[in-house]
């Protein structure tokens, strides 16, 4: 491994190898997945196995088991066969949108706004959350491999807030779609996130090694938050809430601090990702100065400081939906020879192919058990083999 400082790709995530190193990274997880056809082969380009990699530091063993996580999924959920009239009912608000503009970088823009939530059905939600992405990654140009998040937060409510759903969002980002995010922005949230967001950074930091929380790391916390917001008025007081805040929400009752784990210290995001979350607000001028270093403002929408005052149109922006479905069922009804070419490692194996038969119907109702980020490397066993593949083939054959 290279001993040079860490970089940053074109495509946006940090990439510390040589050339060479890195192809042999993505040569030894494809030996290690083992042979692939069709869809499943397609979704495997370099760059593709690149982003699982960079997810998990570089470690070919964490990242091959993510990755096979990833493509059990994509067996059983079907992101690519989801079209514009499965989700539509889901899309009317405008609660999550593709902008018509991309940043400077060139990357997709997902639009979000909390308060146009208009359905209760979690799976309904995630549906449609898995449509966008799909979507905005169909819609990446060549050159790129990460999209923009931009979360409007005006006429936000606390009723607007399920954290079962943002849980599931953040399961879906950081473990289908890796290294796909390069940015998140929170625009005008309440104010008392910022400092929320502290308190969650201050835990991460102070866990001990068996995740257990200490009554002092609440009170670290606590003293944060009592910092950042002039209305919190003690200490004690706001122990109590992060305390209350745990019993509420799975946490054993009747226990002090120190029984709370680490749900409550990891709640949503893993480190990277939680890196990447920034706070903007429409008064304050370095959060101007950033958005104009982002975005061409003459196209953003007014709710985030830009020129744009045309409302959502849930009619005009079917029709460019429709238009994107058959782009995106184009791409991956690319014939075998196609996949095989993007896939220089790849031999075609028809028996990966989803079918109606029993077998695979079989395989489908596996539980795949979703990838921590943090357990030790020793239970990272890569035995585990996708359908139909064979993890003992070591003579992956170039084609």
């Amino acid at each position: 491994m290279s001993t040079g400082p860490t970089k940053s790709t074109p495509n946006g995530f940090e990439n510390s190898l040589r050339p060479e190193e890195e192809q042999n990274k993505i040569d030894e997880m494809r030996k290690l997945i083992g042979p692939l056809s069709g869809k499943l082969a397609l979704y495997c380009s370099d760059a593709s196995i690149s982003r699982y990699l960079a997810a998990q530091s570089w470690n070919v063993k964490k990242a091959a088991k993510m990755l096979k996580a990833s493509l059990k999924w994509r067996l059983d959920f079907k992101p690519e066969e989801i079209l514009w009239d499965d989700v539509a009912s889901e899309a009317e608000t405008g609660k999550i949108y593709r902008s018509n503009y991309k940043d400077k970088h060139g990357r997709p823009v997902l639009v979000m706004r909390p308060r146009c939530q208009n359905t209760k059905s979690v799976e309904g939600q995630m549906k449609y959350l898995v449509y966008c992405m799909e979507n905005a990654v169909v819609n990446l140009p060549e050159d790129q491999e990460q999209m923009i998040w931009l979360v409007d937060f005006h006429g936000y409510a606390l009723s607007n807030f399920s954290i079962k759903v943002t849980k599931e969002t953040a399961h879906i980002l950081q473990d289908y779609y890796p290294e796909r995010l390069g940015i998140t922005i929170l625009y005008d949230a309440p104010k008392i996130f910022e400092p929320f967001w502290k308190i969650i950074l201050t835990i991460r930091d102070f866990q001990t090694p068996d995740k257990r929380i200490s009554f002092g790391i609440l009170k670290i916390a606590a003293v944060r938050l009592t910092v950042s917001c002039n209305y919190v008025l003690e200490i004690q007081s706001c122990v109590r809430w992060l305390m209350d805040f745990g019993a509420n929400n799975g946490f054993p009752k009747g226990q002090d601090a120190e029984t709370l784990k680490d749900s409550l210290a990891k709640p949503f995001l893993d480190p990277k990702t939680a890196s990447k979350v920034q706070f903007m607000y429409s008064d304050d001028p370095n959060s101007k100065k950033m958005m104009e270093e982002l975005f061409d403002m003459s196209l953003v929408e007014s709710a985030f400081g830009g020129d744009d005052k045309a409302d959502f149109d849930v009619n005009k922006y079917a029709e460019r939906m429709r238009e994107d479905d058959k782009k995106l069922s184009a791409f991956w009804k690319k014939d075998n020879n196609s996949a095989s070419n993007a896939q220089p490692t790849v031999t075609a194996d028809p028996s990966l192919e989803p079918t109606n038969s029993d077998s695979d119907s079989e395989v489908l109702d596996e539980k795949v058990e979703k990838p921590s980020l943090d357990v030790d490397e020793e239970e990272l066993s890569i035995e585990e083999t996708l359908p139909g593949t064979d993890s003992t083939n070591a003579n992956v054959k170039a084609v």
